[in-house]
């Protein structure tokens, strides 16, 4: 996927979640995110876009300090987020996608906000869905890309965040392979820490299912046991995984 792709099904993104967020009770509680319920959610992620799109506007060459929570909770409905998806959006799409900027992943470029911002809205429109006990959807190459961007960016925070530098280990290896595709990732538990890889080796443990499942497991909005995934080999391995890759 490119920059115009990435754009294209972030406005797809914004638009599910509106509408899903329209149907449900702003008390929902946000099971996938404890403590959260419906306005929680959709006010952190209406001030996550607003935030990425200052950021991209301006073309920051640093960290911008972002807002926390906004004055009127009553405003927090299904029109601002829209708004504000929308703003973030077009200013998204008039970027150059190779300017250099800030941001908190690798990839230092516009390009990292285009996807980090689909897949931040993906995630959590699925989290609206679970809550309202709707079975989320996604196109396999979406899926396939949200793992790999997930991966990507915390692999470079691993020894710095105290929950990411206890996946330690003595080089088992861990792989989630995509039914009926080619794609994998392989993570390595070394000593000082893990690493990842598409390298297709052997496995002390591997997970195999399709790529939305993939994507429910590796970012923890469903347990194993919850989708059509295959576990083989060491399940301690994933276990290990699961309990301290979580990055929000």
């Amino acid at each position: 996927m490119d920059h115009a792709e990435f754009c294209d099904a972030l406005a797809i993104e914004v638009a599910r979640f509106a509408n899903v967020m329209s149907a449900m009770p702003r008390d929902e509680e946000i099971a996938t995110c404890p403590g959260w319920n419906v306005v929680d959610l959709a006010e952190h992620l209406g001030l996550i876009h607003r935030w990425a799109e200052e950021l991209v506007r301006l073309r920051s060459p640093e960290r911008i300090p972002r807002e926390r929570s906004v004055a009127d909770r009553d405003a927090v409905n299904p029109e601002w987020i829209q708004e504000g998806g929308d703003r973030l959006i077009a200013t998204l799409r008039q970027a150059d996608p190779d300017d250099a900027m800030w941001a908190w992943g690798p990839d230092q470029h516009v390009r990292f906000w285009s996807r980090r911002q689909l897949h931040e809205t993906l995630v959590h429109r699925m989290d609206l869905e679970l809550a309202a006990r709707i079975d989320p959807d996604v196109e396999a190459a979406i899926a396939i890309d949200a793992a790999d961007e997930y991966l990507s960016n915390i692999e470079p925070l691993g020894a710095h965040l105290p929950e990411l530098s206890l996946l330690r280990g003595e080089g088992g290896k861990l792989a989630f392979r995509v039914r009926e595709s080619e794609a994998l990732w392989s993570i390595t538990l070394g000593e000082q820490g893990f690493s990842v890889s598409r390298a297709d080796e052997q496995f002390d443990a591997e997970v195999v299912g399709s790529a939305l499942d993939l994507l429910l497991v590796i970012l923890r909005r469903r347990k194993v046991e919850a989708v059509m995934v295959e576990v083989l080999g060491d399940r301690e391995l994933l276990d290990l995984w699961l309990a301290h890759s979580a990055f929000e």
